[in-house]
């Protein structure tokens, strides 16, 4: 029985430590399990001889054990052995995920083609049929060592590639998530742009007709008032009329309408005036910006914003009407985009609206203040705060409101694009970042947001002059 811890030969073959099609080969084992001496000897000193390491085996479980231990490059195994034979051995090392990818030869006498094939189909590469020619044995190795080394390079190079691929992916999701917000926000700019087109359309096509009511209401009021001197002076000069008349009179309360005509006028001249404030505060807001920037007054945008949430401003079932307390400071008119500032302002006010709101229940209106609320403006009623002021290098807005307020971890991601604490279909989360991206971007502005649960929040815009 031969040692299998032979020695290799010292002398390797510059064949098989050279480097073959660019993959670089260390010396490389083969394992030989074979229960013959004679066959062992023969083989170990021509694998030895062409450079290879050689152990050698003289069972299927002796082998068995070696591969779990020194794993080979690849296997010679005989077919007829002792305790397991060749085919058991082969169907082992298949079925373990640790030695199922060790190339094995079947080494046989055997001709029968069946047997062969049984083989092949238990996963083994190749047969080599003794007696051995050793150009042949050297050979059908070389090639199957060559696979193996070829499918270990492909591997690497898949992993690498799958690598690549998923850094890849991350960049372009991430390149795809910048342009959505951007396609988002161009949307979002596109849609104040046609607002403004259709609002300009629609109060064109409603001033005609509210100029013809408002011109009809004045001559209207003036023929109302004429008729009803004329019948005061028919009573006062014919006191008592025949029976016809007075029946008239009672049916139709001539006394009634002649006080209440006038306050229906009056009344259909107001709505008449505010229908016209509201579609001119409608075409101030969705204002189309051009490319350069235009000198406006932004408290004509802020309350444009406040006639426009008016609405929304009264009473509700659930709390009163919220307060607008207002502070402007003297801003003189300055370069910006109104338009976008006028989206900006619409964003905040209405999310202060949406903030107190939620604070409702169980809310303290008396307890619950922001930044910009003193004792002594502190109303036991829900309130919007907007201030203004400037010095000589910054216009800076205050809009703050007695509402909830916020945690710090909510407070700092309200500017991240898509991020929105609001139940699904209430909003986009992208109203805050619009409006960071249209402060400090188109203005080279800031926007800092001051809040903490129970203390309401404040947003602080600063603008500078003349940029």
């Amino acid at each position: 029985m031969l040692d299998n811890n032979l020695e290799t030969t010292e002398n390797l073959n510059p064949e098989n430590t050279s480097s073959d099609n660019g993959l670089s080969k260390e010396i490389e084992t083969i394992l030989v399990i074979d229960d013959s001496p004679t066959n062992l000897e023969v083989l170990y000193t021509t694998l030895a001889d062409a450079g290879y390491e050689v152990l050698v085996e003289m069972d299927g479980i002796s082998g068995i054990e070696q591969v779990k231990n020194n794993p080979p490059d690849l296997i010679l195994l005989d077919i007829m052995m002792p305790k397991i034979d060749g085919f058991e051995t082969c169907r082992r090392l298949q079925a373990n995920p640790f030695t199922k990818d060790i190339p094995i030869i079947f080494m046989t006498a055997l001709s029968d083609t069946v047997e062969k094939v049984r083989g092949l189909k238990l996963g083994a590469v190749d047969y080599i049929t003794k007696p051995f020619q050793q150009d042949e044995v050297l050979a059908r190795i070389k090639v199957q060592l060559k696979l193996r080394r070829l499918n270990i390079e492909l591997d690497k190079q898949k992993q690498q590639l799958e690598e690549r691929v998923k850094e890849r992916t991350a960049e372009l999701s991430k390149a795809l998530e910048e342009l959505q917000n951007m396609q988002l926000q161009l949307v979002q700019s596109e849609k104040i742009s046609s607002l403004g087109q259709l609002v300009a359309g629609v109060a064109h096509e409603i001033n005609n007709p509210i100029g013809f009511i408002s011109t009809n209401l004045y001559h209207a009021d003036k023929y109302a008032q004429d008729i009803i001197h004329l019948l005061n002076l028919y009573q006062k000069k014919y006191p008592h009329p025949d029976t016809e008349i007075e029946e008239v009179i009672e049916t139709v309360d001539l006394e009634h309408i002649s006080k209440d005509l006038p306050k229906l006028i009056s009344s259909m001249k107001l709505g008449s005036d505010r229908i016209r404030g509201i579609m001119q505060s409608l075409r101030n807001f969705s204002r189309a910006d051009g490319v350069e920037k235009k000198a406006v007054d932004i408290h004509e945008g802020i309350e444009t914003t406040l006639m426009i949430l008016q609405h929304r401003l009264k009473s509700q079932t659930y709390r009163p009407g919220i307060q607008v307390m207002k502070e402007y400071g003297n801003i003189p008119q300055f370069a910006c985009y109104p338009g976008q500032l006028n989206q900006v302002f619409m964003n905040l006010i209405a999310n202060a609206i949406d903030a107190i709101d939620e604070g409702v229940q169980g809310s303290n209106w008396e307890s619950e203040k922001g930044k910009l609320f003193t004792p002594e403006n502190i109303l036991s009623t829900p309130l919007i705060c907007i201030c203004t002021t400037v010095d000589r290098e910054n216009v800076t807005i205050h809009i703050g409101d007695n509402g909830k307020g916020m945690e710090p971890e909510v407070r700092d991601r309200i500017f991240h694009a898509y991020y929105t604490t609001k139940p699904e279909g209430k909003g986009t989360g992208l109203g805050l970042s619009i409006s960071y991206q249209i402060i400090t971007e188109k203005h080279g502005g800031t926007l800092e947001c001051i809040s903490s649960p129970g203390k309401g929040t404040e947003f602080i815009i600063q603008i500078p002059l003349g940029k």
